[in-house]
């Protein structure tokens, strides 16, 4: 049997996080470390890959803990040598409404989760990638980048922010056999949209599932797209 390939999967507790992690450990051999702040949720998902035969190592963390980030990497690093593949998904909202009325707080949090924390993702674990023949790391942004909507401040400047931070560490890992993407899932039936549109009828959207049937093979080794922006609905 084929080797499985070792994939940290950041916001694995819910929504598209849980679902790439399962439709990885279960369909696409991969041994995913789920990392959440849930250590519930996690189990629970866990329960859910051992039964579907798919295995996966759970860490309860918070990534705006810098040192946890590195102590994580140590770690992998001891246990497999190197790291296959990062799902870089975890992401907050944040607050909506007009950018001058935005507590400090709540746009420096949001920016941390969003943003900086990818970055301190980058940091860590590009060693690792690079030990990897066939290094994968996949962030996930929003269709607000492209389109900016108002209220929307806080997000759609991270996520822009992210953007760019990726695009520019893809044109850095070009001669390398890393592959590094952005992937936009558009609106889906997740806590998070269901937060930003409490009108929308989620039925109308697809589910965290079906986007992670298209995100998953980014992280595979056959992989060949590299520094691209890759949206759901250009796929299906």
């Amino acid at each position: 049997m084929t080797e499985k390939r070792i994939t940290l999967v950041t916001g694995a507790s819910r929504g598209i996080g849980r679902a790439i992690s399962v439709e990885l450990a279960t369909r696409h051999n991969h041994h995913v470390i789920a990392l959440a702040r849930s250590k519930g949720a996690l189990e629970a998902l866990d329960d859910e890959i051992k039964a579907a035969g798919g295995q996966a190592t759970l860490v309860p963390m918070d990534l705006t803990d810098p040192d946890s980030i590195e102590r994580l990497s140590a770690v992998i690093y001891e246990r497999w040598k190197k790291l296959d593949g990062l799902v870089g998904n975890a992401g907050v909202l944040g607050p909506l409404g007009p950018l001058q009325t935005l507590k400090p707080s709540d746009f420096t949090s949001t920016v941390d989760i969003n943003l900086t924390a990818n970055w301190r993702l980058i940091r860590s674990f590009d060693p690792l990638l690079r030990l990897s023949d066939s290094g994968r790391a996949v962030f996930m942004t929003s269709g607000v980048v492209p389109r900016p909507r108002a209220f929307w401040g806080a997000y759609q400047a991270s996520k822009a922010g992210l953007e760019g931070m990726v695009a520019a560490w893809a044109a850095e890992t070009g001669i390398t056999k890393m592959k590094v993407n952005l992937f936009d899932p558009g609106a889906t039936r997740t806590d998070m949209r269901a937060d930003a549109m409490p009108g929308e009828d989620p039925l109308s959207l697809p589910t965290p599932e079906a986007v992670a049937q298209k995100l998953a093979p980014l992280l595979n080794a056959d992989c060949t797209m590299h520094g691209e922006r890759i949206a759901f609905r250009e796929l299906t």
